[in-house]
This record gives structure tokens, sequence and C-alpha cells, in this order.
């Protein structure tokens, strides 16, 4: 049966508003919570393991539950879903803000992942359904803007909720959002058709089993020292033979969970891949920001908010130069410029120090935020646009599943790759602080840091250790460096412009 959006549908500005909405506080969830990190351990009294699982656990749920998108659109309707979508996440959004311990946050923060993970393929759909192809540049460079506000308004919002209220409110703040947009929905987003669907069971829960077992792996792999211990070689076990049994059973089911000639489309299969990347890129970079500014800067939660937040004026000023600039220009120059910018900053980033000004993290954050726009809209339109709409659904889901899992990937990575390197470079630092080392001859420098007095010993090794973090995220934005740069070769999969319409890209979606 079609489905009832279509170019033609009325009130698209009121339809393209509501979905907007939820995109935003979908996405603010993903930023929102960053800088209130080190209030929320210490609030609930957590290890610093322990309340990275406030961020992973978010993205891993909604990792897992992204794919289901089309088939829970085709069972329960379109609408229907957003609807309790909207209202699911909302709640849940208020449990967390009630939590009184790490198991609680955790717990709650999983509720909205699995019931966000259906707003951005969703709303992805929506606008690519309601206008005509020629206009899918300019409605998903407004979709992104929406998305990409989220850096501009989440380290702001929670940098000023958890100063002057509590970090209790980055989620309270969900409530009147969830409001305008499910009162939006209910009034403008006609009600969509259902038709019968079947779960493919055995690709689903195999497929969610590898994402978990990869995810607890990398989080607790530093913490467990990797293969020496019994539990991370059978989490990899675990997440190893699950996605062997996932990529078995689509090829061989009759219908299965993911229909691999998705993959015939090299635009999807490219976008899917680099995608990944862009994720794991962008987010760990988000998520070590933070703490490099709280910890080594000593910048109060607030003012870490408002040194993060211009980064994403970068992001919607280059969303809105896109905009213009799709099917007019080749593709692959807008996504090569948008990769040379990233890699560019992450460069720069490589020679910070805790000495650096905040007009430098400042005008470096709005660079890399321009260069994510010049990433974001057209690959979300190149990778999706040359599908039939009957399963951009379909596709939209597993584009937003390769994105969520390459960021839980990129933030595990990052954070064990500071742990390690951190406790490297302070062995390398420490042999040369030995009592027979002459500077400690200097007077000035024996009377603070003199190897000899417990206190001295204390003061010593704290500095040790803020010069072996610096080093440690030298090395983390090396390697993300390196990271953006290794995706460059994919842009020759790509085709050049956008595609021109044609009858079978402007048909009415089937769902």
């Amino acid at each position: 049966m079609a489905e009832e959006l279509s170019p033609s549908t009325p009130n698209r500005g009121g339809i393209t508003l509501c979905v907007m909405l939820a995109t935003l506080m979908q996405s603010l969830d993903t930023t929102i919570a960053n800088v209130a990190l080190p209030h929320m351990q210490g609030s609930l009294a957590a290890s610093q393991d322990e309340i990275n699982w406030v961020l992973t656990s978010y993205i891993v749920a909604a990792a897992i539950a992204t794919p289901l998108t089309g088939f829970l659109t085709a069972r329960f309707g379109l609408k229907r879903l957003f609807i309790i979508s909207v209202v699911g996440f909302t709640i849940a959004s208020m449990l967390c803000g009630m939590a009184e311990s790490v198991t609680e946050i955790v717990l709650f923060r999983w509720l909205q992942g699995l019931f966000g993970a259906a707003l951005v393929p969703l709303s992805q759909t929506v606008l690519l359904n309601i206008n005509p192809p020629q206009r899918h540049g300019s409605a998903m460079a407004a979709w992104g803007m929406a998305v990409m506000a989220a850096p501009i308004l989440g380290p702001v919002l929670g940098g000023w909720l958890t100063e002057d209220y509590s970090w209790r409110f980055v989620f309270y703040i969900n409530l009147p959002i969830g409001i305008l947009a499910l009162v939006g929905m209910l009034i403008f987003l006609p009600s969509a058709p259902r038709r019968e669907a079947r779960l493919d069971w055995t690709g689903f829960v195999s497929l969610s089993i590898a994402i978990a077992a990869l995810q607890v792996m990398l989080d607790r792999g530093q913490e467990l020292d990797w293969l020496s211990s019994n539990e991370i070689v059978a989490e990899a076990i675990v997440a190893g033979s699950a996605f062997y049994i996932f990529l078995v059973h689509i090829f061989t089911a009759r219908e299965p969970f993911l229909r691999p000639a998705l993959f015939r489309d090299r635009n999807f299969t490219a976008g899917v891949i680099f995608v990944a990347i862009v994720g794991l890129t962008f987010y760990a970079s988000l998520a070590l920001q933070p703490p490099y500014l709280q910890e080594l800067m000593n910048y109060p939660v607030i003012t870490a908010g408002f040194v993060m937040g211009p980064r994403g004026i970068g992001t919607m000023v280059a969303m809105m130069i896109v905009g213009k600039l799709m099917g007019r220009t080749d593709t692959r120059l807008l996504l090569g410029f948008g990769l040379g910018l990233s890699a560019w900053t992450f460069y720069l980033m490589t020679g910070w120090t805790p000495d650096v000004s905040s007009w430098t993290i400042i005008w470096v954050g709005v660079i890399q935020g321009a260069g994510l726009g010049f990433l974001f809209t057209p690959l979300s339109v190149v990778s999706l646009q040359t599908l039939p709409p009957g399963v951009r659904p379909e596709g939209a889901g597993f584009y937003n599943l390769a994105r969520n899992v390459g960021s839980s990937i990129g933030i595990s990575i990052v954070g064990a790759l500071l742990a390690r390197t951190t406790q490297a470079n302070h062995a390398d630092i420490a042999q040369y602080a030995t009592a027979v080392n002459r500077q400690f001859g200097n007077p000035v420098i024996a009377q603070a840091l003199s190897p000899l007095t417990s206190s001295g010993r204390a003061a010593l090794d704290a500095l040790i250790t803020q010069q072996a973090q610096v080093i440690a995220y030298m090395d983390d934005y090396k390697f993300l460096m390196i990271a953006t740069l290794a995706v460059i070769p994919l842009l020759v999969v790509f085709g050049g412009r956008s595609p021109a319409p044609s009858g079978e890209h402007s048909t009415v979606a089937e769902m």
C-alpha cells in the first residue's frame, strides 16, 4: 500500500518543522551530556569507565534499534512510530534526570537510545518523500542544520544548566522540545497506512549481539588489559561469531533482516563506510575535548561549553552553502573539501598544550565544524538518493546504524588510547625524575618538586601525569587525522553530481 507522503502532501512547512524538532531533540542528547560528565561522576560516585557508559550505552542502544526502522514503519505506520518514538524518548529523558545511581542512568540512557533510534532515519525519509528530487539537497541541508545545531546548543546548554542548576536539567530540557514535536506531528503529519511485515529475528538478534559484545569488549578492554583477560577473549569470540552468523544468514535467508541487494548501489555502500569513519572522528573528538578543557586547562563547565559551542556555527554556515551547491557541483569535491578541513584541524590540535588560547580553540572548532558541514549533507544525499523510495527507510536505518557504530567505536578507541598512552608516557618521563637528576639541585625546583619528600613526590607525580596526558591527547588527535585522511580514496567510488530527477526516484514511497 502506498505511503501518503509525497511532494504533493499539504503542510510541508509544518511537517518539516516538527520532524526537525524531533531530530534536534535526539541529536542534542549525543552532545549535551558531554560537558556534564564530570559532575555526574561525582554526584553518582562513579569511576571514569563507569561514567563513560552514559555516552556509549545511548549510542549502542540506538545502533541496535536503528535497523528496525523499516520493519517498525511498515508494522505501525510512519506517523504512529514517530509519535511512539517521541513520547518514549521524552519519558526516558525524564527518568535519566531522576536517576540516583550509575546503573539507573545507564539503563535509562539505553531506553533513550532505543526510542530515539528511529527519529533520524524517519525524519530523513519524510523530508525526502515530501520534496521533489531537485529539492532533496536543500531539504537535507535544512534537516542537517537541525542535526548539527546540537554541537552549538549541546555544550552551551549543558554547561549553563549544569553550572546554574544541576546536571539533571540536561535531560529535563527535552520535555518542552518533545511536547512541541508531538503536538506538531499530531496536527500536521498525515496518517500512514500499515502493511504486513515480518521481522527476521535471526538476523536482528545476531547483529544486536555482535554490536553489544563488540562495544563491551572495547569499553572494558583497557581496564582488563585486552586479550590477557578471558572476559575480553570471550566477548571477541561472541562478537565475531554473531557477526559471521549475521552475514551467512542475510545471504541465504529468503527474507533477510538486511537485504544484500542494497549494497549493489555503490553510492550507498561507499556512503555507509564513509559515514562510519565520519562518525568515528567527529564524535570521538567531541568526547575528548570536555575533559581536556576542564581537567587540563581548568575551565569551569560553563566556559568549556561556550568555547566548544561555536564549532556548530561553522557547521550551519557550511550547510547553508552546501545546500546551494548541491546539484551544481561535483559531490566528490564537496566531500573532499570537507575531509581536508577536518584533517587540517586535527593536525592543528596535535600541537595543542594547556597554554593554548581560548580564541585558538574557538576558531579551530569553527573550521572543524565547517568541515563536517561539507561532509554531512552531501553524504546523506548521495548515499540515499539513488535508492528506490520503497527501500529508503531500510537504507536510512542501516546508514545511521553505521554512523552510530562508528561513533561508539571511536569513543571507545580514543578513550583506550588515551589511558594506555598516558601510562606509557608517564613511565617514559618518570625515568628521568630521579634524585640524581641535576635539575633537582636548583633550590626553587627542589623546594616544590623534591623526590626526597612525600609532598614533593606527590607534586612531581601530578606534573608528570599532566604532561603524559597532554602527549596522549596529541596522539589521539593524530590518530583521528590519519583516520580522516584514510577515507579520501573512497571518493572515487561515488557518482559525481547529485542524481537528476527520474521517474523511479520521484514515485510515492512504499513502506
